[in-house]
């Protein structure tokens, strides 16, 4: 016979307990585990505010206390009347008034039962700005459908409106009124536009290479490369690697640090030959100027970087071992090419017009890094500067 665990009812405690270990990134099973629960259990109580922790409830001070309330039931219970009460208690007759009526009348009123329902009652959302403001929820909407993401839009209307606040939002306003549909200001369906496709909200993790792919002779390590290239002050200098689907399938992602400008180039084979012939394809289409160094892992599909550099002229940098970050504008980018090419999809069948209309997407968004100016304004502006 199947036997069942009994029903559990977590506290507050238990509740806090949760939204710490998620906040700090822990998975739905290692929560559960803490109160011998399946994910589920957990997922539950998570999920009824899109997993954004709710904030925490205070009393107004305008509202009666306790105390207050406990002097009121003295009051009724010695037959004092409601003007009496109300002056000792420094409150309007009226208050008074409407706190016994609503709460059993002289007959029925106990203060902790009122407290309780006052405590009850006060539990009401309060509209959110884009509830409010249809018109700036269409502009979010609209944004969204793009592939914007909250923090872009935002930045973009402070950037567009900044002498008008009732149309500028912030993106954590935005991504609350997705995650918490009960706000009721923008459709679930807006969800499919996010970077990340989740129901809920969750922490970030930042997935890492933990391999080494293969050994490369006569690498220059990135220490070696200029300052000029460090402090992302000087334009041309550039991160690369390659993103990878199902069935042996690939691409390459080239990022420009100065400006995060995107190249996608389709590369049929990972074989080193393939991968060098693509970018030296790519590196002939860019001026001299813009093109002056070549960040990559150390993956074997770069071991011909001699012949790279011998018919392009530009240097090659390879990252230390299990170090992504070191090239963190790519890794980056390659994350938000994800919701375009997410992980399983063949990419072997993606035409070149296809990497060039996402990258002319991405590179026309706007970017918190850049002022919330786009990747194609700051690029454009090196490319003038050279003619």
């Amino acid at each position: 016979m199947r036997k069942y665990r009994q029903r559990i009812h977590y506290t507050e405690a238990d509740k806090n307990m949760m939204w710490d270990r998620w906040r700090k990134g822990d998975s739905l099973e290692s929560i559960a585990q803490l109160f011998d629960r399946t994910h589920g259990s957990v997922a539950r109580i998570l999920r009824q505010t899109g997993g954004i922790r709710p904030p925490k409830r205070t009393r107004s001070r305008r509202v009666l206390s306790m105390a207050e309330r406990e002097e009121i039931s003295r009051g009724v219970v010695t037959g004092r009347s409601l003007r009496s009460i109300a002056t000792a208690l420094n409150r309007a007759p009226s208050t008074v008034s409407r706190e016994i009526n609503r709460n059993g009348g002289r007959q029925h009123y106990r203060a902790n039962v009122a407290d309780k329902a006052a405590w009850d009652r006060a539990h009401r959302p309060k509209r959110c700005k884009l509830a409010r403001n249809p018109a700036l929820a269409n502009m979010v909407a609209s944004k969204l459908q793009l592939a914007w993401s909250p923090r872009q839009i935002a930045g973009w209307l402070r950037r567009t409106y900044p002498d008008d606040e009732t149309c500028q939002v912030s993106h954590e306003t935005i991504y609350r009124t997705l995650f918490i549909q009960a706000r009721g200001a923008l459709k679930k369906e807006l969800l499919q536009h996010l970077r990340r496709t989740r129901r809920m909200r969750r922490s970030r993790h930042h997935t890492q290479k933990t391999a080494d792919r293969g050994r490369i002779s006569d690498t220059v390590s990135i220490r070696e490369r200029p300052a000029e290239a460090e402090d992302r002050a000087v334009p041309g200098h550039w991160e690369g690697d390659l993103l990878f689907g199902s069935k042996n399938s690939q691409i390459a992602t080239l990022v420009e640090r100065h400006s995060r400008y995107l190249l996608i180039a389709r590369v049929k084979s990972k074989d080193t030959e393939t991968v060098i012939n693509a970018l030296i394809k790519q590196a002939h289409k860019l001026p001299r100027e813009l093109y002056k160094s070549l960040t990559w892992d150390r993956g074997k599909e770069m071991a011909d970087h001699k012949r790279f550099t011998l018919d392009t002229n530009i240097k090659v940098y390879f990252c230390d071992p299990k170090s992504p970050w070191q090239r963190g504008s790519n890794e980056n980018t390659n994350g938000l090419l994800r919701q375009y090419f997410p992980k399983g999809m063949d990419l072997s069948n993606v035409h070149q017009n296809k990497l060039n209309a996402v990258a002319r997407q991405l590179n026309e968004r706007p970017r918190e890094t850049l002022n919330f100016e786009t990747p194609a304004e700051r690029f454009n502006q090196c490319v003038a500067s050279i003619g």
